[in-house]
């Protein structure tokens, strides 16, 4: 299926071009003969090699989905629930060689809601970066645009999310357990071991609880599993193969007792 921005494209009469690779020669030369003032990157599979990013009069500018140095490389948006920020945002940066360390011209910042999940965040950080490039390109065309070296200090990795991550470990606190499905939501979803089943967790809050971890200890009002510290009270599941149910609906069509185990 192609993308928004292909459709929007082709209904404007605008030329898509879709390069398995950006090393060939005849490549580089499609965007040179377009004499671009700059290159605009945004969520982009493929690594942009130096002679692209100096075809643009301006250079390449990347819209990044974390407040640089924070979060550099491919899933910031997951990692930033995952280590529960309370805020992230978007930098505009004018891009290197190396990953996601170039200069930033600017930054937008947006709180993360309490009940924030990587879709949510996602689309919400998306409407700031498409305002911010447009700001930002048009701070280039005034010539008041100034990029600033990213610090030091405060760097980490965003690297790409590996789906042994998304098993939730019941030894861990509930709250990074809670994380965890917000982070995986709507994919690939945190996912735990019922009966020898993998069983995805889409909804999830942490709770005051004491018991052995992965243990039910409460399926009556509500679902309960022990975790390392605290609990988590389930309040939407999925087996494999089936759809996604509410906690009653689940229980109704595959009831757990006290006692139960997650492994």
């Amino acid at each position: 299926m192609a993308s928004a921005v292909k459709r929007s494209a082709a209904a404007q009469g605008i030329a898509v071009r879709q390069p398995q690779s950006l090393k060939g020669a005849p490549e580089l030369e499609e965007v040179r003969a377009l004499q671009p003032d700059a290159l605009v990157v945004a969520a982009y599979g493929l690594l942009l090699p130096q002679p692209l990013l100096d075809a643009g009069r301006f250079g390449a500018l990347n819209i990044h989905a974390s407040l640089l140095p924070r979060w550099r490389g491919a899933a910031p948006i997951q990692r930033a629930l995952l280590a529960g920020d309370r805020e992230t945002g978007i930098s505009i940066m004018q891009m290197d060689a190396g990953l996601d360390t170039g200069p930033v011209l600017m930054q937008k910042r947006v709180p993360i809601a309490r009940d924030e999940d990587a879709g949510t965040l996602h689309d919400k950080l998306a409407r700031l970066g498409a305002d911010a490039i447009v700001e930002a390109l048009g701070e280039i065309e005034a010539g008041r645009a100034r990029a600033v070296a990213q610090p030091d200090r405060g760097v980490t990795y965003a690297p790409k999310i590996d789906k042994r991550e998304t098993r939730l470990d019941w030894t861990l606190p509930a709250v990074q357990l809670e994380r965890a499905v917000r982070a995986f939501r709507p994919a690939p979803g945190a996912f735990a071991m019922l009966d020898d089943e993998p069983v995805k967790i889409w909804r999830a809050e942490a709770c005051d609880a004491a018991g052995a971890p992965g243990v039910v200890i409460q399926a009556e009002g509500r679902l309960v599993i022990a975790c390392g510290e605290g609990g988590l009270a389930v309040s939407e599941l999925q087996r494999a193969g089936g759809r996604r149910l509410g906690m009653d609906e689940f229980l109704r069509g595959h009831p757990l007792a006290r006692g139960a185990r997650f492994a």
